[in-house]
């Protein structure tokens, strides 16, 4: 088919060129040969007379003319794919779709488990693939690589929708031989002496819930660890005399198996807003609405499946 004298088929030649910045890994995406896409990056290079791509050093890099149509192209494709590709309904027990969700460790620790065990009720063939969040979330949820993210409410996208999902205190988690844990207490200034571990997710440039609460009370001024994973942190405490910020669900599951104690923030609470988010013009496709009603379910349950227990002042 052709618009404008244009082969629409060139059109997902043309986005895989343009985020791949490659021509032999955009062949491999769509399965062609390399020799086939640069076929393909000829007729895009006649058509827009452009070259859309050129070499610098042993890297392409695209042309302006192709950074504006990056994100128009990849745009109009999302719209096909949401209004047409999309099938009308969606029924878990009949689909083996594969739903990709930009998750923490966390996440997948705390809350995931009762996402599966909801969608197992439904579904034996619906299949999750839980990766991790990106640097770059826009470029993840436009590009396709991630069907919807669970994130902080601080790092939510300004231009695609957001559901609040549950919310999450902020805990200090010490080993039980440290002194904090054998005087009972963690106040602000011990909280701002001490050695600290601190976590800093890849896709961050600097650690993460220190920064949080930082911005509100008082700063970690020894980070003597960091660690790129929330799930380890815990075990990064035990032995020393060092603190961690944890979320508290986190560090009441993780914590029961290590010789730990938690203590609440030597300050007043601070809470985390934990969101979904997916990309604008799939609002309405019914796999996604599955799984986003599925994830309103997981975190009532995991609510519901909390033991009611204080931390130490």
């Amino acid at each position: 088919m052709r618009f404008q004298k244009l082969d629409l088929n060139l059109l997902v030649a043309l986005d895989a060129l343009l985020r791949e910045r490659s021509i032999s890994r955009a062949a491999e995406n769509m399965h062609l040969s390399q020799s086939a896409m640069s076929s393909a990056l000829a007729r895009l290079r006649a058509y827009f007379e452009d070259d859309l791509l050129i070499s610098v050093g042993r890297k392409l890099e695209l042309t302006s003319r192709a950074e504006v149509l990056k994100e128009a192209v990849r745009d109009v494709l999302m719209r096909v794919d949401t209004s047409i590709a999309t099938a009308p309904e969606f029924d878990p027990s009949e689909s083996d779709r594969k739903f990709q969700l930009a998750v923490s460790d966390y996440t997948a620790a705390t809350l995931i488990p009762h996402l599966l065990a909801l969608a197992e009720k439904q579904s034996r063939t619906v299949r999750f693939d839980l990766i991790p969040v990106p640097g770059r979330p826009q470029r993840a949820l436009e590009s396709g690589d991630a069907d919807l993210m669970v994130i902080s409410r601080p790092y939510a996208l300004p231009d695609h929708p957001t559901e609040t999902l549950y919310e999450e205190e902020l805990c200090c988690m010490v080993c039980n031989d440290s002194s904090f844990a054998r005087s009972g207490e963690l106040t602000l200034a011990q909280y701002e002496g001490a050695g600290h571990v601190a976590v800093q997710p890849p896709a961050m440039d600097k650690p993460m819930l220190e920064s949080w609460f930082k911005a509100r009370y008082v700063q970690a001024k020894h980070i003597e660890v960091t660690t790129f994973s929330f799930v380890s942190a815990p075990y990064l405490v035990v032995g020393t005399d060092r603190i961690a910020i944890m979320h508290a669900r986190l560090a009441r599951l993780v914590g029961k198996g290590l010789p730990v104690t938690l203590f609440a923030l030597p300050a007043p609470a601070l809470v985390l807003e934990q969101v979904q988010q997916w990309h604008r013009h799939r609002t309405r496709d019914p796999g996604l609405v599955w799984v986003r009603g599925l994830l309103h379910a997981a975190a009532a349950r995991m609510d519901a499946a909390e033991p009611d227990q204080s931390l130490a002042d």
